[in-house]
């Protein structure tokens, strides 16, 4: 082993650069956790957490002012690996060192493939409406639905990065092309009183609800019970030129708006982003009770009736505080409700494929730990048996 190589592994299996690594990792969770009052919990994570570095701007440029969670658990995972490779050996007393690294291992991977795969998402429920989709949180997307078909929707959803791009948009279920003429993150819309002028505005509506509603922009919002609207003025061009522009809001009172061309129907709409599942689930009773005298919630819960398309799932479940339904690789927790409402209840819809790591992790360092203090514990008994008839 050269020289250069020998100093890449010291550096790698060094304690120094553990520990270093943990004393960042306590300033990242600080600093995250004071900025939370500004951004809240979600941007938060993206910003400190699941990023290699925390940027800052100046003026117009992002700059990288401290590292992120993935570049500091990266680091330590290669750390505790290399560790393991050239500096523990394969033993009964060092056991319990190296299972409880192999857990904090896991857990490590764990939290990546929780940040990359889970999914989680809202289903609101209204009593005897089945409903086969869940909504995002935080995502939305451009929705253009082909309604021609009365048995069947044909949907084309475009993401909300790609439609907030301005860029010309040719799907090939599309017989138009789509442009996004004008896009506002976050946004109000009003409705317009008789007489009043439209307000001032670069891009007007040619079409639909937006000739007799005002959009106003409104500045991003980061509170946790709070989330973005986004607004925008989308143009569809066909073959012999502009069809129209629409204006769009992810707003849930701002219903799909209709329109025709070449001989089919067509709705466009700005909505949460929605996952499709092959099973409905409709909601057969909510039951909100209260403690006596109070408005303070006691118990809500919500009946089930979840239903495969060809009958192979055909049964009802209750689904209640700390008993969720598991089905198909989601979860789904009773989360909220509509006040002064019992015909509607919220599910919270979470996928994440690596939910059981962060229980095997901790399996493994608890059993790793009990055995590391059992083999010192035993040691150190047996050497107190072998002082004492020495000191008869």
């Amino acid at each position: 082993m050269n020289d250069v190589t020998r100093q890449f592994r010291d550096f790698f299996t060094s304690l120094t650069l553990t520990v270093v690594l943990l004393v960042l990792g306590l300033v990242l969770v600080f600093a995250a956790t004071l900025d939370q009052v500004n951004l809240g919990i979600w941007a938060v994570q993206e910003k400190y957490f699941r990023s290699f570095f925390v940027l800052a701007r100046f003026g117009n440029f992002p700059v990288p002012v401290f590292p992120g969670g993935y570049f500091i658990g990266g680091l330590l995972l290669v750390n505790l690996v290399a560790s393991h490779v050239y500096r523990f050996k394969g033993n009964l007393r060092q056991l319990g060192i190296q299972l409880a690294h192999a857990g904090l291992i896991l857990l490590l991977i764990g939290e990546l493939l929780t940040g990359i795969l889970q999914d989680d998402f809202s289903m609101r429920l209204t009593q005897e409406e089945p409903r086969n989709y869940s909504e995002s949180f935080r995502e939305n997307e451009l929705a253009i639905v082909d309604t021609t078909d009365s048995k069947h929707d044909d949907v084309v959803a475009i993401p909300e990065s790609i439609a907030a791009g301005g860029e010309t948009i040719q799907h090939p279920k599309l017989p138009f092309r789509v442009i996004t003429r004008l896009y506002y993150p976050n946004s109000l819309i009003r409705n317009r009183e008789a007489g009043t002028p439209a307000a001032p505005a670069t891009i007007k509506a040619t079409k639909g609800i937006g000739q007799n509603v005002d959009l106003t922009p409104l500045p991003i919002t980061y509170k946790q019970d709070e989330r973005n609207l986004p607004g925008a003025f989308v143009e569809l061009v066909g073959s012999e030129g502009t069809i129209g522009t629409w204006m769009l809001s992810a707003d849930p009172r701002m219903p799909p708006q209709r329109f025709d061309y070449a001989g089919r129907s067509y709705h466009i709409s700005l909505r949460f982003t929605r996952a499709y599942k092959d099973y409905t689930l409709t909601l057969l009773k909510f039951s909100h009770d209260k403690y006596s005298g109070t408005e303070i919630p006691k118990n809500f819960s919500s009946r089930i009736r979840l239903q495969t398309p060809r009958g192979a799932d055909d049964r009802e479940v209750l689904i209640y505080m700390n008993n969720p339904l598991r089905y198909a690789g989601y979860t789904f927790y009773q989360a909220s409700f509509e006040p002064g409402n019992d015909k509607v209840t919220i599910l919270q819809v979470v996928r994440n494929p690596s939910w059981l790591i962060p229980y095997i992790a901790c399996s493994l360092m608890t059993l790793g730990l009990l055995w590391q203090f059992t083999i010192h514990l035993l040691g150190f008994i047996a050497k107190r048996r072998s002082i004492a008839p020495a000191a008869a």
